[in-house]
C-alpha cells in the first residue's frame, strides 16, 4: 500500500499560480488513480482533478477547469496539480488521493495524504 506526502502550498495573491506535489512511497503507484481534493473552513471535502493510472485520462471539477491540470510521473511516483489563474475561493486545505478507479467522489479514495495548506488572498 502507497503512503502519500503532499508539498507546495503556501500563500499566494489572486491571479497567481502554485504546483502542489504528492509523492507517493511503495512499487505498486501505478495501480492507482489519483486524485486532488479540497476542503476550505466549515465546508466539506470537494473533489478538484484525477487522473487515470497510466495519465492517459483527467477528469476536473468545472470549478477548476482550465485553469488548473493535473499530472502523474509513475517513473517518480508523484502526482502533480498545477493551479493558474487563482481566485481566493480557492482557498483550502488540498489533499491527495489514491484509489481504484478514476472518480470525484472520496469513497472512491482508500488512501489520502495529510494535505497542504493554500491560501490565495484578493
Amino acid at each position: 500500500q502507497v503512503q502519500l506526502v503532499e508539498s507546495g502550498g503556501g500563500l499566494v495573491q489572486a491571479g497567481g499560480s502554485l504546483r502542489l506535489s504528492c509523492a507517493a512511497s511503495g512499487r505498486t503507484f501505478s495501480n492507482y488513480a489519483m486524485a486532488w481534493f479540497r476542503q476550505a473552513p466549515g465546508k466539506g471535502r470537494e473533489f478538484v482533478a484525477a487522473i487515470s493510472r497510466r495519465g492517459v485520462s483527467t477528469y476536473y471539477a468545472d470549478s477548476v477547469k482550465g485553469r488548473f491540470t493535473i499530472s502523474r510521473d509513475n517513473a517518480k511516483n508523484t502526482v502533480s496539480l498545477q493551479m493558474n489563474s487563482l481566485k481566493p475561493e480557492d482557498t483550502a486545505v488540498y489533499s491527495c488521493a489514491a484509489g481504484g478507479t478514476l472518480a470525484a467522489t472520496t469513497i472512491s479514495y482508500n488512501i489520502w495524504g495529510q494535505g497542504t495548506q493554500v491560501t490565495v488572498s484578493s
